[in-house]
């Protein structure tokens, strides 16, 4: 099947639900989502969004401990952008139906803080932030007629002058997108959809590694995607482990202990019950999250012990459970009362700070071709994101990207190319049934990630990462040219492709700096 609209958005989380609102007017828009319309990073975040929103906090503030957070390598002038556009896109959230909770159930935000910030700026509900933002903007954007949500289809390549017959590298000058191939995940057919305009908002690549934070969806698809149309790149070797997940090894995605908990008063501990963040920062357990997990994962490589504790018994069993229901709802399902007793908790990747390198209106060097959200590469982060400044980031990019698509449209001519454009050649190929070979090879590829490329690396052990990936590939390559193509097999491919550049990209780091931490480089 082929289909031709003005706007095609890929992925259907705050970025990309923003930029779908806000395009609508101008245009036929289709969202594209590769499982359900409500599953994605968004809806898993508890924390919330980062915002200036009263006089006792100040713009200069929040631009100090984003730069700091970020050691120093972040764009300076995006981060003064994004932090001041912050209270603007916060309204407009709220304008879609978002809820944030408020003092007295009214008035005033009611503000969080989190490790790093200097002043309590996170806008929240309860303890699922995402979950609430996810709801609006579905909400919204299921109610809008110039958009269509097409659940179950994963996209596969950026369309590019490659499928013209062109050599494509990435030395072209003016590479163009023209839309993306999309498999229906029901009925195992391979699409076509042109558009004027594309948005990557497809998240991260967390399950690249073998505990993450991250839903089972996020694997890297928009990054490997970009990267197989020779598209720029930037600072994947900067992935941020969360420092509290909770220990339940059976469980996949780690459930997230949020951050605003150590914000509340809660305390890292030792499997003997001691403080032990003293040794390593003044912040002790709100400091930034590259210090508070290389912290943890030294504290458990010490003692041996495959998890540590988080002590939010000092909170007060009220606001614990009226603050925190989800956390303890979930804690109580395994048998630990919060109110009693400790968390056990361990670090997991969580978040990538690089991806797509965009400009300030979210525009790849792919022409036609946006990202935005956790696949893209603003600057805002450097070495090492601020602890809710991703859903800030998403928002005010989603809006840029908007701002700039509906220009784009409005001032270029259509393509004439859309005929010449050929359907997806899958002549050839048979359907391959050892699903194990998927399986086992993606369990490989995540323990050689968590072993070697982890929270602490060095030379050799990116060097061994490199080499046992190096043969993985060339075993999927040979499989993905054989088989009709899946949904696991391309999400193995793209699980590959991103370690790659995570590894590449690592290799390339001759400094410790944010969340790269080599023992060579000490």
């Amino acid at each position: 099947m082929r289909y031709e609209v003005d706007f095609l958005v890929v992925g259907s989380g705050i970025a990309g639900l923003s930029f779908a609102l806000k395009v609508a007017p101008y245009g036929k828009v289709c969202v594209l989502t590769k499982g359900d319309a409500a599953e994605g990073s968004t809806r898993y975040a508890q924390g919330g969004i980062a915002a200036v929103m009263y006089d006792s906090d100040s713009f200069d503030k929040h631009i100090h401990d984003t730069l700091v957070a970020g050691d120093g390598i972040c764009d300076r002038e995006v981060v003064e952008m994004t932090i001041r556009e912050a209270p603007e896109r916060i309204r407009e959230l709220v304008q879609y139906g978002v809820n944030f909770d408020r003092e007295g159930g009214g008035g005033r935000f009611d503000l969080h803080r989190e490790g790093g910030h200097s002043e309590f700026r996170i806008l929240h509900h309860k303890d699922n932030t995402g979950e609430e933002i996810e709801r609006g903007l579905l909400e919204a954007a299921r109610n809008h007629p110039n958009i269509e949500i097409k659940e179950r289809q994963f996209a596969i390549d950026i369309i590019t002058q490659h499928h013209l017959g062109q050599r494509v590298t990435k030395h072209t000058p003016d590479i163009e997108c023209y839309g993306v191939y999309a498999l229906d995940c029901d009925t195992n057919r391979i699409d076509t959809y042109l558009a004027k305009v594309t948005l990557l908002a497809t998240g991260g690549m967390g399950n690249v590694y073998s505990t993450t934070t991250t839903p089972v969806i996020s694997t890297g698809d928009g990054v490997a995607m970009v990267h197989r149309a020779r598209g720029v790149l930037s600072d994947l070797e900067f992935m941020q482990f969360h420092p509290t997940s909770l220990y339940n090894p059976a469980e996949k995605p780690a459930f997230l202990i949020t951050e605003a908990m150590r914000g509340a008063g809660a305390i890292l501990k030792d499997r003997d019950g001691n403080e032990f963040m003293q040794k390593y920062d003044q912040r002790l357990s709100l400091a930034p999250r590259d210090i508070v997990a290389r912290a943890i994962d030294n504290e458990m490589k010490i003692s041996g012990k495959d998890y540590l504790y988080l002590d939010a018994r000092g909170i007060g069993k009220k606001h614990l459970i009226e603050g925190f229901p989800t956390i303890y709802a979930k804690c109580l399902s395994i048998g630990i009362d919060i109110t009693r007793d400790m968390i056990p908790i361990r670090p997991a990747a969580h978040y990538q700070c690089g991806g797509i390198k965009v400009d300030r209106n979210g525009e790849s060097s792919i022409h036609h071709l946006y990202a935005a959200g956790e696949c893209s590469c603003t600057g805002l982060h450097g070495g090492n994101r601020l602890a809710s400044n991703s859903l800030l980031e998403a928002v005010v990019y989603a809006h840029n990207a908007a701002m700039s698509a509906i220009n784009q449209i409005t001032q270029n001519a259509p393509s004439t190319l859309n005929n010449q454009i050929p359907d997806w050649n899958a002549e050839g190929m048979v359907l391959n049934e050892e699903m194990v070979l998927i399986t086992q090879t993606k369990r490989e590829l995540q323990e050689i990630m968590s072993n070697y490329v982890g929270i602490v690396r060095s030379d050799l052990r990116l060097q061994r990462a490199f080499d046992r990936l190096n043969l993985i590939f060339r075993e999927t390559e040979d499989l993905y040219n054989r088989s009709v193509l899946t949904e696991p097999l391309s999400e193995l491919r793209n699980l590959i492709a991103c370690a790659y550049l995570i590894i590449k990209m690592a290799r390339a780091r001759r400094q410790n700096v944010g969340l790269h931490y080599s023992l060579d480089l000490l």
